[in-house]
Formats: C-alpha cells, sequence, structure tokens
C-alpha cells in the first residue's frame, strides 16, 4: 500500500509537472523558431531583391555584396550561396560550391518559381531557397538565393533555461519526494495502529476493544470490528454455556443408569425378578433419554452450518397441518387433551415438508406436554398475500413473562424437573425456530402465567434461495 500510494502521488504530483514543463518548452521554441523563421523570411527577400538590383545574378558581384553577403551569413551564422541561371553557383560564403552545378530539387522547383524553406529540428538549421524573378514584364527567374542558417542562436537560451529549470525542479521533487514519505508514514500509521489492534484480537484477546479514530473510515472500521468482537465474546460465551449444558445433559442419564446399575449390583442375586425388570426399564429409558438428546444435538448442528439442503416444493400446507394433528392425536388422547384445528383458507406455500413438519410438531408436543388434564391445543392457519401464519395456542400453565426470552436458548427449561419428567430434552424449540429461520420466517411467543401461551409462525409463501435474495 506504501509503494501504491507513492506511485500515485508521483504520477498525480511530479509527472504532470515534467510534461508540462516539457509541453511548456516545446511550445515556447517552436514559436521563436517560428517567429525567427518569418524575420528571416523578409530579410531574405529583402537580401534577394537587392542582390538582383545590383545585377549579382549576372555575374557582377562586387566587394559590397561580398561584405553584405557574409555579414549576413555570419549574423545567421550560416551561409549564403547565389545561383545563375545556368545553376552555377556563383557566391558560396564558405566558398566550397563556388562554381558548381547545383541541381538540389529545392533548386530546380525554385527556377520554376516555387519558394522553400525547411526548419530541421534534429540539425538545428534553418533553410531558405528564394527564386529571384527579373523585373521586366516577363518575370523570368534569373537566379536563386540559397540561404542556410543556425538555430541553436534561438533554441540555446531557451534550452540553458530547460536545464536551469530541471535544476529548481529536481530540487523540488527531492522537496516532494521527502514530503510524500512523511505523509504516507502519517497516514498510515492509523492504519497499522489499526492492523495491530485486530491482529490481538485475532489472537484470542476479545476482551479489548479497537479504538482508532484518526479518520472517519477508521472510526468506521473501529466500530465494525468492536461489533465483530462483540458478538464473538456473545458467541464464545454461549458455546461455553452450551458445552456445559451438553456436558450437563449428557451426564444425568448416565448417573442415573450407574445408580440403576450400583443398586442391583448391592442386591447380589438375591432381587425379585419385578425389581430387576424395573430397574431394566428405567435403564432402558435413561438410554432412549441419551439417544434422543444426541440426535437433537446432531439435527441443531446440521441446521447451523446450513449442511441439510432444503427441499423446497410447493406443498398443500392445510393437508400437513391436519396430519400432524391426527399423528399427535394419541398422545393427547392419553390426557383428554382436545386437539382443534381451524383453517381460514387454502394455503399453498413452497416449504421444505420434513423440516416444517418437526418444526410443528415440536410446538404442538411441547403445547400437549405441558398442558394440563382435559385442556386444548387449538391449531390455526392463515395467510395474506406474502406470508402464511400459523398459531398454536393451549390453556396451560404458561409461561413467566422473565422467561420468554430465554426459551429459544438450547437446553433452557422454564420448569426442568418437569421438562425432565415429560422427556424434554430442552433442543424442541431451537430446533423449531432453525428449522423456520432456513424458510426465511420468524417465531414469536406470548404467554400469560395461569391462562397458556401462544406461538406465532410467520413463513414466506414463496421460497427465495440465498444467492438469488443477495442479488
Amino acid at each position: 500500500m506504501r509503494m501504491r500510494l507513492f506511485l500515485i502521488l508521483i504520477i498525480t504530483g511530479i509527472l504532470p509537472v515534467l510534461i508540462f514543463n516539457a509541453v511548456l518548452t516545446r511550445s515556447y521554441l517552436d514559436a521563436e523558431v517560428k517567429l525567427s523563421m518569418s524575420s528571416m523570411e523578409t530579410e531574405v527577400m529583402i537580401l534577394s531583391n537587392q542582390l538582383r538590383d545590383s545585377g549579382c545574378f549576372e555575374g557582377n558581384v562586387d566587394e559590397v555584396n561580398n561584405a553584405l553577403l557574409s555579414q549576413m551569413a555570419e549574423s545567421w551564422n550560416g551561409r549564403i550561396r547565389i545561383i545563375d541561371r545556368g545553376l552555377h553557383v556563383i557566391r558560396d560564403t564558405k566558398d566550397r560550391d563556388l562554381g558548381k552545378i547545383f541541381t538540389a530539387s529545392e533548386v530546380l522547383a525554385a527556377f520554376r518559381g516555387d519558394y522553400y524553406e525547411m526548419y530541421d529540428q534534429d540539425e538545428h538549421t534553418l533553410c531558405f531557397v528564394e527564386p529571384v524573378t527579373a523585373m521586366d514584364e516577363t518575370q523570368t527567374v534569373v537566379g536563386a538565393l540559397v540561404v542556410n542558417a543556425d538555430t541553436m542562436r534561438v533554441e540555446r537560451p531557451i534550452i540553458t533555461q530547460y536545464h536551469e529549470s530541471w535544476m529548481w525542479l529536481t530540487a523540488l521533487f527531492a522537496a516532494l519526494f521527502l514530503i510524500d514519505i512523511f505523509l504516507i508514514y502519517y497516514t498510515l500509521r492509523p492504519l497499522k495502529k489499526l492492523v495491530s489492534e485486530i491482529d490481538k484480537a485475532s489472537e484470542g484477546n476479545l476482551s479489548g476493544t479497537v479504538n482508532v479514530k484518526n479518520y472517519k473510515e477508521t472510526v468506521r472500521i473501529s466500530d465494525a470490528v468492536n461489533r465483530v468482537l462483540a458478538r464473538a465474546r456473545a458467541l464464545d460465551e454461549t458455546r461455553q454455556e452450551f458445552v456445559s449444558n451438553v456436558a450437563h445433559e449428557l451426564k444425568t442419564p448416565i448417573t442415573s443408569m450407574r445408580v440403576l446399575a450400583d443398586s442391583l449390583m448391592s442386591m447380589g442375586g438375591e432381587a425379585p425378578v419385578e425389581l430387576y425388570q424395573e430397574f431394566m426399564s428405567d435403564i432402558s429409558s435413561e438410554v432412549d433419554r441419551e439417544s434422543k438428546i444426541i440426535d437433537d444435538l446432531l439435527s441443531l448442528s446440521r441446521l447451523d452450518n446450513n449442511a441439510m439442503a432444503m427441499n423446497i416444493a410447493q406443498t398443500n400446507v392445510n393437508e400437513k397441518m391436519a396430519l400432524i394433528l391426527k399423528r399427535l392425536t394419541p398422545i393427547a388422547q392419553t390426557r383428554d387433551i382436545e386437539l382443534l384445528f381451524e383453517s381460514f383458507r387454502p394455503v399453498m406455500a413452497d416449504i421444505d415438508d420434513p423440516k416444517l413438519t418437526l418444526a410443528i410438531t415440536n410446538l404442538v408436543e411441547n403445547a400437549i406436554k405441558y398442558n394440563k388434564d382435559g385442556g386444548w391445543v387449538k391449531l390455526s392457519l392463515n395467510s395474506d398475500y406474502q406470508y402464511f401464519y400459523i398459531k398454536i395456542s393451549d390453556c396451560g400453565c404458561g409461561i413467566p413473562e422473565d422467561a420468554l426470552e430465554h426459551i429459544f436458548e438450547r437446553f433452557y427449561r422454564v420448569d426442568k424437573a418437569r421438562s425432565r419428567a415429560t422427556g424434554g430434552t430442552g433442543l424442541g424449540l431451537p430446533i423449531a425456530r432453525s428449522i423456520i429461520s432456513l424458510h426465511h420466517g420468524d417465531i414469536k411467543a406470548y404467554s400469560k402465567m395461569g391462562e397458556g401461551t401462544t406461538f406465532v409462525v410467520r413463513i414466506p409463501l414463496h421460497y427465495i434461495p440465498e444467492e438469488d435474495s443477495d442479488e
């Protein structure tokens, strides 16, 4: 991240300055060269006219013209050549081509009346080829003037200034480099502290909090991490309590079986057969209870890890509720409890039939177990355009108000002695809530001591998988 920030600062800070400096220098240089070319073009035209009027293109190059040509060539730091009508070089300020025939394409074009100028940026030179015409009516080209000039006299001050600017820019870049390093260190220091505190939490130190308030972003991250830590602490406490409860619940049947077995062993062979049968029946009941606890724990574990795939299908909920009550009727009849079913309208919904049947069965069984003899349990079914509702009411003893918020906790029992006597494991309601949650529904409980308890389940009519709902 440090390197990325450094590169960002370089690209957004230094690189634009370099580009701007190079473009500005190039533009200024081109403007100066164009200005110089315009000035030289005028001077060349004046010079060609002056030379024509003095008869130089007919070979009359006197001392005055020689001096003028030398002076002009020196001022341009260049070279001037005069070409006559026969393409002979009759004057060369460098004396290299004097008397030679000059057949360059630019010269030939000049004798056709074309003017030529060219700037060679790499060689730093200007070249002009000026056609010279006669003053009579024929406008015949009588010669050509070839001028080469060195542009370094124009470019050198700009290039020198450009190099000087680089010296200042280098000093500026060095300062910016140091400032960037300081800013990066200062900017990332809170993040480094944040990472350090998160690392402590990842090592198992859940008791602390993250408190990095330098920026709004770090405040938001700190708050989010603290919420995660709080939830992790709550989960850890719940886990520890759950493990303790599991150990206790599993140990209780084993202790009972151990006491019964020890009692039989202490009697030797003198215990009557009826007593043996009674004790063995009790041991068998404790084994069944242990098995039921283990099965419920396994079911909860699979539900928690979403390992149980949801087999969703369009189902007639009215028929399922009636079937659940029919199956539980024998249990209710043993205590003369009346099971009532009230359906307000036909309900077709997307549900996992076995899972939802288990959840509703647990709720109805609880209503029967913790009811009074000769009481009633009522299951009602209704729906709207989005959800269907299952309400299970009984006329039992009710649940204390302070216990309502705990009844969905694992192994929680309002009356532990009574729960064990009825064969409860304390896991029926947690299993029911987990199954309903898998259907994206919710469950609420309402109760009043001495008047009974009501559970209200709400489930969407149409099941939407998690991945689809996230989208």
